[in-house]
């Protein structure tokens, strides 16, 4: 399939995450960031991650408030579960909670805790937060899904997306799942790695996409604040043949 090719089957797989009337603006996304509160909301980490989250449900992820369970939705893992203050905005603002839940963040009483809890809040797939976790998790999501006998590739078949930090992948469970992954040539995983330079040592030569493109990985790098960019980068993954790897830079913030 040509790029136009490629492009016309993600705006179909995507037609159905766009904003429906009663939806908040990615716009309106700071204001409903403002309504948590406290030190373990972690803003900077937090906001690095916000224009990956809003590309991916409003016009990447088939899945919606209402098809949570359903078994052909796309699979979105938050492995950067330190500071979720923007995935939650984002959940908020599509609707998958109510944004009366945001000014109770990190309570007692809270379903919205410092990490995102898979059986409190709608919408989420793991519980995350201790870092390295998302990626293998991701894997076996995907070998589910094609033992289930949902395929891989195609416009309505499900896929998984993991998203992580640059400093999160120093992990060396993630660096085994990168090398086991490209080696099985897994075709319904996507990682987008959002690349504030956070890494303790860096990446050398290639920064990140070369950890990943030894293991067989297909890579990309865009502007992580670019919106059509981010998007045009997964229209491409989603009709790739094996792992895709999506780095979202976002230099300089912490």
């Amino acid at each position: 399939m040509g790029l136009r090719g490629v492009g016309q089957a993600a705006d179909a797989r995507g037609a159905a995450c766009g904003q429906a009337e009663g939806m908040r603006s990615y716009a309106e996304l700071p204001g409903l960031m403002t309504q948590l509160t406290g030190d373990e909301k972690h803003g900077p980490s937090a906001t690095s991650t916000l224009d990956v989250l809003w590309v991916l449900y409003d016009q990447v992820l088939r899945v919606s408030p209402g098809t949570v369970d359903d078994p052909g939705r796309d699979r979105f893992l938050l492995s950067k579960g330190h500071g979720p203050a923007a995935y939650y905005a984002v959940l908020a603002a599509k609707e998958f909670i109510p944004e009366s839940w945001l000014p109770d963040f990190g309570s007692a009483s809270s379903r919205l805790g410092y990490h995102p809890d898979r059986s409190l809040v709608p919408g989420v797939e793991i519980a995350s937060g201790s870092l390295g976790h998302g990626l293998p998790i991701g894997i076996g999501v995907a070998h589910g899904l094609l033992a289930r006998g949902l395929p891989g590739l195609g416009d309505t078949a499900p896929r998984v997306y993991v998203l992580t930090g640059d400093a999160e992948l120093d992990e060396g469970s993630n660096s085994e799942a990168i090398v086991y992954a490209g080696a099985v040539g897994l075709p319904n995983l996507t990682v987008v790695a959002v690349d504030n330079q956070s890494s303790t040592y860096g990446w050398g030569p290639g920064g990140i996409e070369a950890h990943f493109a030894v293991s067989g990985w297909s890579t990309t790098r865009v502007p992580g604040r670019d919106h059509s960019a981010l998007a045009a980068a997964f229209r491409v993954t989603s009709a790739g043949a094996g792992p895709q790897l999506v780095v979202a830079a976002v230099e300089g913030e912490e």
